[in-house]
């Protein structure tokens, strides 16, 4: 008898055992830390977890024909599609950001539309987090986040949102795109950098000459084809954020980088909201009158370009290069303003298209500049979300 016991339990365990391997099952007992996700990891601290779709301590039994499919996926070729699903969320999704700020702000004043944004999104992540067990904050630990949170989110976006009613989606893009030029300056002026090289101090070179390009005509012969107030505005939001990021560097904030992230959304989004109250875009504000694009936008940028595509830049950067992680930075000024052309008759003029490759070769060069001189160095873990 007890040997037929003996011999039935080691059948189980290597069934088991079995299965366990083949990824049909991925826990026994308790609560798995991280089931079978469809959504991607993202990063809280030093480490990343996959959200769970079961609460329960075991993955629910499925239908033979799914599990032999299941099992002949291998744990490499679901990485690799993870990893693609992530890029093409941060390149797709935040290139297509830009769009849908312009449509958001059709019928919602910008400054209140991006205050919604942020702290509907900031709430999400917040609680998200907390769920997951990370501890509350002491109130101590919100003074940096709540300052950097309002200098990004209500200077950086909110002067975005701001120009996007005179500026087309794409150009706004293409200024922001500017971000590294504008870190690499401020880090070397701050000391923060040591002296820049040759390829680096050509990327510079090559950045301004591009916004050049973009602003000149209209500089030199007025023709008003570009609003330069706005394009201004774009310019000093960009350079607002590269400031931040500079600064955020020499503060102490909390240790998980969700949480933080949290953090300055909702200061950020409370910043704009006043903003909005203060300037009077509070009585321009109705509801009712709000089309169903604009509504349909903001949900847009709060699920998938604060939530979805925040998410996975943060888990591409605990499985990625960063060199590769930064390629984004050249892909999203094209898809915005390939988006605007196609969806909302943006024109692109000849200028444009120089303005978008001399711009993007200098992103490029400061870039690789900036690697090629840190080979060997410890890579430092940093926002500079150049997305909208």
């Amino acid at each position: 008898m007890f040997s037929g016991y003996t011999t039935m339990r080691d059948r189980k365990a290597s069934t088991i055992r079995t299965l366990l391997r083949s990824g049909q099952i991925l826990d026994i007992g308790g609560r798995p830390p991280g089931t079978l996700a469809l959504g991607l990891a993202l990063h809280t601290g030093s480490s990343s977890a996959l959200a769970p779709i079961t609460g329960g301590s075991y993955v629910p039994r499925v239908p033979h024909s799914t599990a032999a499919t299941l099992s002949t996926i291998s744990p490499a070729q679901s990485s690799r599609a993870r990893l693609v699903l992530a890029f093409a969320a941060v390149y797709l999704i935040w290139g297509s950001t830009y769009l849908g700020i312009r449509y958001a702000i059709e019928t919602i004043p910008p400054l209140l539309m991006m205050g919604m944004r942020h702290l509907l999104a900031g709430a999400f992540l917040y609680a998200w987090v907390r769920w997951r067990g990370t501890s509350a904050p002491p109130l101590r630990e919100w003074t940096y986040p709540a300052i950097l949170g309002a200098l990004l989110f209500l200077g950086g976006h909110g002067s975005l949102a701001w120009a996007e009613q005179r500026v087309p989606s794409g150009i706004a893009a293409l200024l922001v795109a500017t971000l590294p030029i504008w870190i690499a300056v401020l880090a070397r002026l701050f000391k923060a950098e040591r002296q820049l090289g040759g390829r680096a101090l050509a990327g510079l070179a090559l950045g301004f000459v591009g916004v050049g390009i973009l602003f000149g005509p209209d500089l030199l012969h007025h023709t008003a084809e570009l609003n330069l107030p706005g394009a201004a505005a774009v310019l000093c939001g960009t350079f607002i954020w590269a400031a931040g990021t500079i600064w955020m560097r020499n503060v102490k904030m909390p240790e998980s980088a969700a949480l933080s992230s949290a953090m300055q959304m909702l200061a950020g989004g409370m910043a704009l909201v006043v903003a909005g109250c203060v300037s009077g875009e509070i009585s321009r504000f109705h509801p009712l009158t709000v089309t169903t694009r604009s509504w349909m936008s903001l949900a847009y940028l709060i699920v998938f370009g604060s939530i979805i595509a925040f998410t996975s830049y943060n888990w591409l950067h605990t499985v990625a290069p960063p060199s590769r992680v930064a390629t984004y930075a050249y892909v999203n000024p094209i898809v915005a303003v390939l988006l605007g052309w196609t969806l909302a008759a943006e024109p692109i003029g000849m200028l444009t298209v120089i303005a978008m490759v001399v711009i993007l070769a200098g992103v490029a060069l400061v870039n690789t500049g900036h690697q090629e001189k840190h080979i060997g160095a410890p890579e430092e873990e940093s926002l500079e979300e150049t997305a909208a």
